[in-house]
């Protein structure tokens, strides 16, 4: 007895597999749409030697000499820079002197700011990136000067906030 609980229990083990349930009927895949072409049309292409080349029509020259042009037009005066829609020249974006006194003494003194950070920043210490920014914060105080120079005071201002941010940036502030 114990032989045949054996077999049969032997017998279930080698054919053991999970029984599934199919999830449904399989897929239906449509058919692909009807694909119409169009009749291709042959090309006609013209017998060149056949036809003739057509002639230029004889170029003439002017017989009468050109006349100078004497007419004077007025020419526009420019808008004023203060009136609405103007565009001004790039002499005109340039600073005044009314204006060097109000940003003038701001953009020194963002420049000092600036070579006083960098001034208290070991250069030996830094790495190749932080000697990279002392550097550019460097360019940016001479171009800075430069533009004052030549009293373009917003350019200068511009350079000057970048000057004393990446000095700013080294100091760790």
């Amino acid at each position: 007895m114990g032989a045949i609980v054996l077999g049969i229990g032997g017998a279930g083990c080698a054919m053991a597999r999970a029984q599934t349930v199919p999830d449904g009927p399989p897929l239906l895949v449509p058919a692909p749409p009807q694909r119409v072409l169009a009749p291709v049309e042959a090309l006609v292409i013209p017998d060149v030697a056949a036809e003739p080349a057509p002639v230029p029509a004889a170029i003439t020259t002017p017989t009468a000499p050109a006349r100078p042009v004497t007419e004077s037009r007025p020419r526009p005066t420019p808008p004023a820079p203060d009136a609405p829609g103007s565009v001004g020249r790039a002499a005109d974006l340039r600073a005044g002197p009314a204006s060097t006194a109000a940003t003038g003494p701001r953009v020194r003194a963002m420049l000092e700011r600036a070579a006083r950070d960098r001034a208290s920043v070991n250069v030996n210490r830094l790495s190749t990136a932080g000697r990279s920014q002392y550097e550019q914060s460097a360019r940016f105080t001479a171009q800075a000067e430069q533009a004052l120079r030549d009293r373009n005071l917003m350019f200068a201002a511009t350079l000057a906030e970048k000057a004393a941010a990446l000095a700013l940036e080294l100091v760790g502030r």
